[in-house]
């Protein structure tokens, strides 16, 4: 029989214990950072990549993850409940869920989120077949219309753009609730006349449908949007944005905001807005629409309180 000596066996003891406390100490110390985005089809889900890619390989320890989701309202939803790091926003969704506005989709005030910065603006964008005959909002009456996925960010700026248009979804044909590239099929295969969508100038989607068919960029006057107000503001989509498009279109834009919330560590929250204004140049190689990417703006119509990390970065680089 052999026997273990007690001095022998205490000594395995504290080494498996010391082993297990550093394996518990290096699972502890690894940052997890789940970046919400929205369609893969948007401008969301480039821009999370880069950010997931630029986090990965500057923040020591990091594990990052990119969730395709419907976007803002979800996104800030999903921030509140603890389920994200990261999220990309439109500013008038982060105000209503600040405010806790059930009809757009936040049944309570989401006092939890806080804001790393405000970025590049969303354009919306009315696109429709030229078939249709469609080229100004007055044309969408009676005609199919999609809106984005219910209680989205781009589906609450069509009910504001119509609202303030003197018209509702009664007035369509038929109104389908989509995103981008389900939207885009349904044109191409004559399904649906036109879409309503929020996002950046140069979308995939869009882009892609130009080059298949013909298509109309519908313009939002400024008379609309100014009826809106805050925090929508006229803009225009250049000309020569997508194929075919020989003129500007004027429209209305609504900035973006990265949010986070309060339970993220006020170092993480930092190194998560310093690496990305380090890192434009990997943005912009992600998606052009970050070239409106400037720090010197992104406390600019910020309607949630500011992280305490991001607070420091800012403080640092002389902008507060």
């Amino acid at each position: 029989m052999t026997v273990v000596s007690p001095r022998w066996l205490s000594g395995i003891l504290v080494s498996a214990t010391l082993a297990f406390g550093a394996s518990a100490g290096a699972a502890q110390s690894q940052e997890f950072i789940n970046v919400l985005t929205g369609g893969t089809s948007g401008v969301y889900y480039p821009l999370g990549v880069a950010l997931s890619e630029i986090y990965a390989d500057n923040i020591e320890g990091a594990r990052t993850q990119v969730q395709a989701t419907k976007a803002s309202v979800e996104n800030l939803n999903l921030l509140q409940q603890g389920k994200g790091e990261l999220a990309f926003a439109l500013g008038d969704s982060v105000a209503s869920g600040w405010e806790g506005l059930q009809e757009a989709g936040f049944p309570q005030p989401l006092t939890d989120i806080r804001a790393i910065a405000a970025i590049y603006p969303n354009y919306v964008q009315i696109v429709a077949s030229a078939e249709s005959g469609i080229k100004t909002l007055e044309d969408l009456k009676g005609k199919s219309i999609s809106v984005g996925a219910p209680a989205s960010g781009t589906e609450l700026n069509a009910r504001a753009i119509f609202a303030a248009a003197g018209m509702s979804y009664e007035d369509m044909g038929k109104v389908e609730y989509l995103p981008y590239a389900e939207s885009a099929e349904l044109i191409k295969n004559r399904q649906l006349d036109a879409t309503l969508q929020s996002s950046g100038l140069g979308v995939a989607f869009i882009q892609d449908l130009a080059a298949t068919m013909d298509i109309n960029i519908v313009s939002i006057p400024a008379e609309v949007v100014e009826a809106i107000g805050a925090p929508y503001v006229a803009s225009t989509i250049p000309a020569g944005t997508y194929d075919g498009q020989e003129e500007d279109v004027s429209t209305a834009a609504i900035g973006n905001i990265l949010v986070t919330h309060a339970g993220v560590s006020e170092e993480t929250a930092y190194q998560m807005t310093k690496l990305m204004f380090e890192n434009l140049d990997r943005m912009i190689a992600s998606h052009a629409a970050a070239n409106d990417i400037d720090p010197a703006n992104a406390l600019s119509g910020l309607s949630i309180p500011l992280h305490p990390g991001a607070e420091r970065y800012y403080r640092e680089a002389g902008l507060m």
